[in-house]
This record gives C-alpha cells, sequence and structure tokens, in this order.
C-alpha cells in the first residue's frame, strides 16, 4: 500500500530537509511526497527541485 504525505508550504526551505529525513526513517518506505508551496518567497522551490 503506498502512502501520500501532502505537505502545504509557504516559507518552509529551512524546514523541508528535516522534514525529509525524518519521512526517510519511517518504517513505510512506500510513499510519495506531494509540497504544494503556496508562493513562498524564500528557497523552497530550490530546496525542493534539489
Amino acid at each position: 500500500m503506498r502512502l501520500t504525505i501532502l505537505t502545504p508550504t509557504y516559507n518552509w526551505g529551512g524546514v523541508l530537509p528535516q522534514l525529509y529525513d525524518s519521512l526517510k526513517k519511517q518504517t513505510c518506505k512506500d510513499f510519495e511526497w506531494v509540497i504544494v508551496d503556496d508562493g513562498s518567497k524564500d528557497n523552497t522551490q530550490e530546496v525542493v527541485k534539489a
């Protein structure tokens, strides 16, 4: 069973790497991470692309 994780963001560029590290440590490895950005003015887009 695939799990979908939905994360709405606004200027969360600094938090997303920590969140991703936490997701990778979970027992369920079959997941997709959907990030919905609401026009962030920080580096959120660059962090997601990386």
